[in-house]
């Protein structure tokens, strides 16, 4: 399946027609298409979570920063 070519120096060049794909071509196909997958899989699932999930919960503030929050304003904490 060589096919071959005269140049103008009368040298034979051959070419060889390529079959198929080259398996580096191949590697890089599944390995992109699986990285495609993932991110996609990724953001259908995150999308369906914030659909679906209840919000979640602040950190209660504990009663130190809240006093200490209360004086900076100038307001007396309860109980002093």
């Amino acid at each position: 399946m060589a096919e071959q070519f005269t140049d103008s120096a009368n040298n034979v060049i051959i070419e060889e027609v390529n079959k198929g794909l080259n398996p580096g071509t191949i590697v890089l196909l599944v390995i992109t298409t699986l990285l495609l997958l993932f991110f996609v899989g990724n953001y259908a699932l995150y999308m369906y979570a914030q659909k679906t999930l209840p919000p979640r919960k602040k950190k209660p503030v504990s009663k130190k920063k809240m006093k200490r929050e209360k004086l900076k304003q100038g307001v007396s904490a309860p109980g002093e």
